[in-house]
This record gives C-alpha cells, structure tokens and sequence, in this order.
C-alpha cells in the first residue's frame, strides 16, 4: 500500500485557490453579520435604556433613601460625618446586582424634612410672602462644582451641636441670582427654643454637572423653586423656596431648628451598568430596596424609620413595553436575513458537490468509504472555513465594541460549522451508493420523490400556521408568526420549482419550427438544468421576499411618522397664538422661502353651542382657500360651494365631525362664540372624520365671512409648500405665535434608540436580502460557466457567430431570472398583504406620539419589490454576457482542452 503523495487538503486547495477564496469571502461576511446582529441588538437595546432613564431625570431614576427620627429622637451622633459615611458603605454594600451604584454622582447627608419660613427682609416677595428655605448638608460639594465666588463652607470651630450659632453655607448660582443672595449675605433660620441661626454665605457656586444625580437628585440644590400656595389661583399666593447648603460638619446644627433634620443615602444607578437584557433582574434589585430583603440589611444599617423613594421601577417597566413591542418586530427580520444566509451557505455546499460530482463518484468506485470521503471534505472545508469565521467574528467585534460578546461568538461559530458541513452532508447523500455513471436529473424530465412532497407538504403545513398565527395574535404570538415570511418565500419556491418545467416544455415546440437555432437550443439548454436548481431558486425567493417584508415595514413606518406628524399640524407648517394674529403676519409669511399657499383660519376653542354645557372647537375659515388644503392634505376634503354663503334665516353651513353631527343633528343650532355675547346659528350640511385645522374628534368649520368683529380674525395660520424652515418663521413671527412644521414634528416620534435601531435592522435586512440574492445568482451563474464556455467552443467549430453565442447565453440564462424576479415580486406583495393584518408598526413608528390616528401597518414598498428582483435579471445578463465575451477573446482550442480537463 503507497502514501499519497501530497495530503488532501493542501492539493484540493491548490488544485482549486479560486473556490477556496470564495468560500473563505462568504464564510467571512456572513459571520460577520451573524457576529454583530446579537451585539448589535444589544447595543441598540442598552442605547435606548440609557435614553429612558436620562430623559426620566435624576430626581425620578435616584434611589433616595431617607432615614425618619425615632420617636421624632436623632442624636448629634448619628448626624455627624463619619456615622453617615460608615453607614453609606454599608447601604451600598446591600445594593443587589446587576444594579450598581455610581459613586461619583451617589451621595449622602442630612437635610430639614420641614422647609422654613425666614423674615429677613431683603429676600425677595413676589406676592409678600416671605421666603422658605432648606437646609442641606451634603457630602462632596467639592467634587461637584465647576466654580466659586467666594469659598466653599467650612463646618464651625467647635463641633456643632443644637445651640450653634452660626453655619456657613453656600448656594447655587441660580439660587443667589433669583434670591438676591451675595456672598457675605446673612439669612437667619428660626430656631427651636433658642435665638435664629444665623447662616452666612460664604459662596456662590456652579455645578459642574447640573443633570447629574448629584445636583439634580434633588432639584432645589441647584436651583430654587417659586411655590404657589394651595387654594384659587393668585398672583398673591406665591413665595420663594431655596436650598442653603452647609458643610457636612455642620448638620448637627439643625437640631436647633424647627426643620425636623433627616438622614439620607442618595443611590445614582451607573448607566455603563444597566442593560437591557437584565432588566427584570434590575427590577427585582430595585423592588429589594424599595421594600425587600435590602431595605431591610439597610434598615439594620441605619437604626432608623427608614423609606425609599424613587420611579426607576416605573422608567424600567415603560422601558421594557416599549422593548416588548419593538423585539417580536426585530426577531421577524433577523430570522429572515438568517434564514437567506444559510440558504446561501448550503447552496454554496450543494453547488461545489455538483461541480465534483465526477472526481467524488470516481473516488467511491475506487473504494474510499463515505466515511472516508465525507472526513477528507469536512477537513478541506474547515481549514478554509474556520479561519474565515474567526476574521469574520473579529471584524464584528472591532466594528460593534458594544453588546455580549457570547451571542456573537455562538452566532459566527453556526455559520462556521452549516458551511463546513454543507459539503460533505451533500456529497455523502449524493454519493451514498456507489456508482459511476447517473441518469439524467433535468428540471423538465425529473419527477420529484415521495420523501420531497412529503418534506414540501410539511413545510407547506407550517407556512399556513405561521401566517395564520401571524394574523390571529400579531407579531408577539410566538415563535413560529417570526417565521412566517421565510416560510412563505420557501413554499413559493418549491411550487416554483414544480410548475417551472411546464412553460418550458410549453415553449420548446414552437421553439422548435423557427428558422433560427438559437432561441430552441436557449430553451433545450434550459430546460437541461440540473434539478439541483431549487436551492438557488428558494435562496433566491427567500431573499427577495426578506427585502420586500423589510422595505414595507420601512415604508410603513414613514407614513406612519408622516400621518401623526400631518394630523398633529394640519399642514407643512401652522402658526398658533392665544388671540387674534398680528394683520401684517400673514403678508409675511406667505412670501417666506417654501411658502406655496397660505389660509387663514379663525379657531374659538371654547364656542359653546345650545345650551353652553359643552364647548366645540369653531373654525372660522375662508372656504376656497380651506378646501385647497383639505384636499391637498386628505382631511376632510369637500368642496367650496358646500361651505360658502348664509343660508336662508342667517344660518350658516357647517362641517362637523361624526360625534358633533351626532350630538346636534342636522337641524339649526345657535353656537355662543368666546366673548361671551355673541351668538351665530349653524346647521350640519357636512361630516368629515378630520380637518385640518383641528386636532380632534369634535369641530365644526364655518365660512369665516359669517363671523364679524373679533372673532373673525385670524388665530391660526396654515402653511403648505417644501422645504419650509422651522428658524425662518419663528424669526418672522416673533413672539406673535407659536410655530409648528410638519418635519419637525415627524422627527419627535423617534423618541428612543429602540426604534431607530429596528429600523437600522429592517434596512440592513433589506440589503442583506437584496446582496445575498445577487450572491446566489452568482454562485449559480458561475457554477455553470465552465460548461457554458466549452459548450459555445463546441458550436463556434460548427459556424456559430460570436452575436448568437451571447444570444444563446443570455436566452438559456433568463427563464431562472425571471422566474426568480417575477416570483420574487408576487410572494413579497402577497406576503406583505397576508401578514399585513397581523404586523402593527406603531410602537417602531410613534412611541412617542400622544395619538397616531390609528395603529401603523404594513405599506407595500415598489422599490423593495423591484430593485432586488431587477438585479437578479440585470446581473444575469451580465454575467452571460460576460461569459460570452471571455469566451470569444480566449478561442476555440483553449476553450476545448479546458473543457475536456473538466
């Protein structure tokens, strides 16, 4: 028995470097994708707690716990510096993970539970009340300001006690300007059984940070607050309260004041610490210390009547709807684009076994096992495979630093092992039995299996349940409604694959009687393709129908943001004001930069019509101009004439929506505009669900002629035209009105990381689907392109024109392609309407809209149905051309000894 003579792998590897850097490349580039969407995901999800618990504010997402006298008793002891920092190591320690505290902006000290009313004279008294204060003694002053005038304070001489004297203290900038407080200012606080403390001002301080938790844990350190007092609204029942911020040492000081002294411990979550997968476990963490095991250690800590107060269990639960909503979403697309990856992967298997089908049944006629076979082809794999997964994962790390780095490591790991084991799988199957020479397995002439109708009527099964899931419970069903657009692309390609010899056989008759050869061998050629064909159709199909479920989810979500964000202005812009508008104002803005078209409207919020108990918002406008922009916008359009003049008895003709019209019927009603004496009579003639005027479902709309004095003057302004500028009006403006644009209205409603990341991920989907379609088209072209070029060899010996020969690449070429594209574009239109009433979009598009005016839903996107499928049929042509034409510059011999070697 002799030794090869060179190992396996390093000769398949040379024999072949061009397939094994194809592989390495797809191996590489779908790992990587595998790799960044879980930490994608991640990212995105911890981007949008972090915006969450930021726009929550400090005061809401702090952990405050506050420590009540015993018996209203607390010693000078526990209120010293030292006991409450023994006591803040320890609260800390308590603190359950994943939560984590951040001790920059975490802190501790001792504050008045009372605020104090203090007589000095010079504090300002808007009202004549005299102003409160609080005093605080906070640990960290220091750290936390960004500039003094002055000094910070200092704690007293002597240790402080209930009867000192006097305190240093500083405040905030914004506290020294709005109480009128310099440095050198004395402020006396009353005392208890004992003359007033005397608190002197030693300095003006700026935060640092004044967001930060530390500052704004409780807002009235950084700036104060003008109290109206309970009872009717007044100007004459207001009065300042600040905050006096004293040195740590002095907080025993407050003993001898009225102010009932508190203990408290001040808990900044660290954002760098929160994620979004643990946020159940932060909400249990959060729930210990509010009134669980941790409260209770703390408790022990402190010797005290001890409380928590803080809303991050509220931040966190709105936070994790919103997640709730957006994932089932995300999961759709993530399961589509892996599904077409893998598809592309095993087709890429399946591809390079029917390349060496010849080499691999020669190897089992000469006794190498399966066994044998299936491990030499798993090692040549692997050794181009793995090292291309492990890049393809680096590059997703370096590119997402963000995110679990296990998902990723899993994800790269799964499409290193489906393409090392795609090509032994398929030629251990392919090649189980041993045999030299096999029959004919063309599209038009091979009859299916049992074991494949079995497969395909299994699947067909499936495809039915999870579309129907889809419909019945949305998105968040289960598992299986993730699955529903592959599902519906994967059938749609195996009934592809069963009806595509029918037209072929159809067409290759009359093929037959035409005096050229080309267009019957194009077809005879066709119909000859290996049956192997269906993997590139169902990655193809898959993949187009992946990029028309992410293109109507995206054009879905634009007209959503585009609806709310219209309904909200009514136009491409309105200008709002409390009363009548200025008379020049609307000359100006109508020749503004964008302005098209400009209408007047008067709006009276409160019109009461018959009996006064109920107000209606009165529209007063012009109604030719009202009916331009009704019709433009799609609220409520009608026409001028239905709205124009006064009606027999001086009734005026109204538009109503369907609960006013309800409500009042269509016989005349008097209307009692805001002045409070004059009256109008109005009768329905119209009912529309909207106007655009009003944001609502009650209004009515009249002929602003049969309004006079007042209250036919102009309150609102609605403005229609492109590129209208937000800065532009509101210069124009002034302080007449309040300016709203469409577009910027539009941008509010993505409002979190959350959404903007599904929509990043259905982009990504979409392009995904879209490249990978054109890879598969590719793997397949290319596949054949040795046979092909020989094939063209062989005829141009026989007189076939260098024209013809492209001809017949392309004609043999375009029956796949179109049915891929065409087939591609009627499932992506029929899974989006099929899938339509179950998807619903709103929580991506308007998580922070008040009112969508409906649940968004999917919207079928053209572009996404014909740009992908447009590719497929322009890279095939392409590449037949190409092949044709390298066939051409090369020549007949070298093509046919090249031919002969395959």
């Amino acid at each position: 028995m002799t030794s090869a003579v060179a190992p396996w792998v390093r000769t398949r590897l040379r024999t072949a470097p061009g397939a094994a850097l194809a592989l390495a490349l797809l191996v590489a580039l779908t790992a990587c994708l595998a790799a960044a969407l879980p930490r994608a995901l991640d990212r995105y999800a911890d981007a949008g707690l972090h915006r969450a618990v930021e726009r929550a504010g400090a005061d809401r997402t702090s952990i405050q716990l506050y420590a009540q006298p015993e018996y209203g008793i607390v010693s000078e002891q526990d209120l010293r510096p030292a006991t409450l920092a023994e006591q803040y190591e320890k609260i800390l320690a308590t603190v359950e993970k994943p939560l984590v505290a951040d001790r920059h902006q975490s802190t501790y000290g001792v504050r008045t539970s009372t605020n104090m009313e203090v007589p000095d004279p010079w504090l300002p008294r808007p009202t004549g009340t005299p102003a409160q204060v609080a005093l605080v003694a906070q640990q960290g002053l220091a750290d936390h300001v960004r500039s003094v005038e002055g000094r910070l304070p200092r704690g007293p001489a002597a240790p402080a006690d209930a009867a000192t004297p006097e305190v240093e203290a500083a405040v905030s900038a914004a506290t020294a300007k709005s109480l009128h407080i310099k440095v050198g200012s004395v402020i006396h606080v009353p005392g208890e059984s004992r003359a007033p403390l005397a608190v002197r001002v030693t300095g003006i301080v700026t935060p640092r940070d004044p967001s930060g938790a530390f500052w704004s844990g409780q807002p009235l350190l950084r700036k104060p607050a003008l109290i109206r007092m309970p009872g009717p609204s007044s100007d004459a029942d207001k009065y300042w309260l600040g905050a006096l911020l004293l040195a740590p040492e002095s907080a025993p000081a407050m003993l001898g004041t009225p102010g009932n002294p508190w203990r408290y411990w001040q808990l900044a979550p660290a954002m760098g610490a929160l994620h979004a997968y643990d946020v159940e476990r932060l909400k249990t963490a959060v729930a210990s210390l509010e009134s669980g095991p941790a409260l209770q250690q703390a408790r022990s800590v402190t010797g005290g009547l001890m409380d928590t107060d803080t809303d991050l269990s509220e931040v966190l639960t709105a936070y994790s709807r919103l997640r709730e909503g957006v994932s089932p979403l995300v999961a759709v697309a993530a399961v589509g684009a892996g599904t077409v990856a893998a598809v592309v992967l095993l087709m890429s298997g399946g591809l390079a076994a029917d390349r060496r089908r010849t080499e691999l049944a020669l190897l089992r006629a000469r006794g190498a096992s399966l066994r044998g076979l299936a491990g030499r082809l798993l090692a040549e794999t692997a050794t181009v495979a793995v090292p291309a997964g492990a890049l393809g994962l680096a590059a997703a790390v370096l590119a997402i630093p963000e995110g679990r780095a296990t998902y990723a490591v899993v994800a790269a790991a799964v499409v290193t092992a489906v393409a090392c084991a795609a090509l032994p799988l398929r030629a251990a199957v392919a090649h189980r039995v041993v045999r030299v020479h096999t029959g004919r397995e063309d599209v038009a002439t091979l009859r299916p299996s049992r074991r494949r109708t079995v497969a395909e009527l299994t699947l067909l099964v499936l495809a039915v349940a999870a579309v129907e899931t889809l419909r019945r419970r949305g998105s968040s069903g289960d598992e299986l409604s993730y699955v529903a657009p592959v599902l519906t692309g994967v059938i749609a390609a195996l009934v592809l694959v069963r009806l595509y010899p029918f037209p072929l056989r159809g067409l290759a008759r009359p093929a037959g009687r035409l005096r050229g050869v080309v267009a019957h061998l194009s077809l005879a050629r066709a119909g000859r393709t290996s049956a192997s064909a269906v993997l590139p159709l169902l990655a193809l199909l898959t993949a187009l129908t992946t990029a028309a479920f992410g293109g109507s989810v995206l054009t879905g979500v634009s007209a959503a943001r585009d609806q709310a964000a219209l309904l909200a202005v009514g136009a491409d812009a309105r200008v709002d004001a409390d009363g009548p508008l200025p008379s020049g104002l609307a000359d100006r803005l109508r020749h503004a930069p964008g302005v098209s078209a400009l209408t007047e409207a008067s709006i009276a919020y409160q019109a009461k019509p018959t009996d006064g108990s109920v107000s209606v918002p009165l529209v007063g406008v012009e109604p030719g101009g009202y009916a331009k922009l009704a019709a433009s916008t799609g609220l409520g359009p009608y026409t001028e004439g239905e709205l124009t003049g006064t009606r027999a008895g001086g009734v005026l003709p109204a538009l109503a929506s369907p609960s006013v019209a309800k409500a009042y019927g269509t016989r005349p009603f008097p209307v009692l505009l805001e002045d409070g004496t004059t009256t109008i009579t109005v009768r329905i003639t119209l009912v529309r669900d909207r106007t655009p005027a009003v944001n609502g479902s009650e209004f009515l709309v009249v002929d602003r002629a049969g309004l006079s004095g007042p209250t036919a003057r102009p309150t609102t302004l609605l403005l229609t035209g492109g590129g209208i500028s937000g800065a532009t009006l509101r210069k124009a403006t002034g302080d007449a009105g309040h300016v709203q644009t469409r577009s910027e209205e539009r941008a509010r409603y993505v409002n979190s990381p959350l959404q903007s990341g599904a929509e990043d991920i259905y982009t990504a989907a979409v392009a995904a689907g879209a490249g990978y379609a054109v890879l598969a088209l590719l793997l397949s072209l290319l596949r054949a392109a040795p046979e092909r070029i020989a094939l063209l060899a062989r005829l141009r010996t026989m007189g076939l024109t260098r024209p013809q020969g492209r001809r017949l690449l392309i004609l043999e070429s375009l029956p796949q392609a179109l049915l891929a594209a065409a087939g591609g574009i009627l499932t992506g239109w029929a899974t989006v309407h099929l899938l339509s009433p179950g998807i619903d979009l709103t929580t991506i598009a308007l998580a922070a809209a008040p009112s969508s005016g409906g649940n968004a839903e999917l919207r079928t996107s053209a572009w996404s149905l014909a740009i992908p499928a447009a590719a497929v049929v322009l890279v095939t042509v392409g590449v037949a051309g190409a092949q044709a034409w390298w066939s051409g510059r090369r020549g007949s011999v070298a093509e046919l000894r090249a031919g002969d070697t395959r």
